[in-house]
């Protein structure tokens, strides 16, 4: 398919249609990112087979659709529709979303051999070896769970969590307060009459290091920690 215009195609009841769009900018209104589908369409033509320029008859959109009108036809199309990447696209896509999901199995499972999180590398190699697909259009959170069950014949994983007491010092404690709140679960906590915030949190093992790491950074390493299971 030339990088100069993709399809989106839409099939029902066995008849087939395909609009032309510009790949950047049915991209872009594919993501709801513009909302002018004029502009997206590179003619303004409802084909049952674009390479060939047959048109769909008027009467096959009335009939499918509910409406002879291309934009709304089109508009119809992209929500229901698929759209065809062009290759470069598609590579793009399918790389981001690759390390989106490599970055949440890092911050959420752990080996259960080491209770440590397996490094980015480890994980990216795995995939290779499992020859796992991803999807550039769906959510990396969604495609997270069907990832994890790929791997694990090849990369033991285990989602584990630990608990911990935190005490922080006042002139300290409203920034790493945040910090806590953003990257685990607060169980209890109170604010103590010096301004002093103390806390048990429970958090994913594999982000325990860097719960760690930036609260020793936040507090210039004046804070105090326990685990308790």
């Amino acid at each position: 398919m030339s990088d100069r215009y993709t399809l989106v195609r839409y099939s029902q009841s066995g008849e087939k249609f395909e609009i032309l769009v510009d790949p950047d900018k049915g991209l872009a209104y594919k993501r709801g990112e513009r909302d002018d589908i004029s502009n997206v369409l590179m003619v303004d033509t409802i084909f049952t087979e674009a390479s060939k320029g047959e048109k769909a008859s008027e009467q096959k959109l009335e009939t499918v659709f509910g409406t002879k009108d291309p934009l709304e036809v089109a508009s119809i199309m992209f929500e229901k529709g698929v759209f065809q990447l062009t290759a470069q696209q598609r590579k793009e896509m399918s790389e981001q979303k690759l390390r989106q999901i490599i970055n949440i199995i890092s911050k959420t499972y752990v080996d259960p051999g080491t209770k440590l999180p397996h490094p980015p590398l480890r994980i990216e190699n795995a995939l290779s070896e499992a020859k796992v697909s991803i999807d550039p259009f769906r959510d990396a959170e969604e495609q997270v769970k069907d990832v994890v069950g790929a791997l694990r014949p090849i990369l033991p994983m285990s989602m584990e969590s630990v608990e911990m007491a935190i005490k922080i010092p006042p002139e300290f404690a409203s920034k790493s307060y945040g910090i806590v709140k953003n990257l685990a679960t607060i169980k209890r906590d109170e604010w103590g009459s010096d301004g002093s915030w103390i806390a048990v949190v429970t958090i994913s093992a594999a982000m325990q290091g860097e719960l760690l790491d930036r609260l020793g950074k936040a507090t210039q390493g004046n804070l105090q920690t326990k685990m308790l299971k």
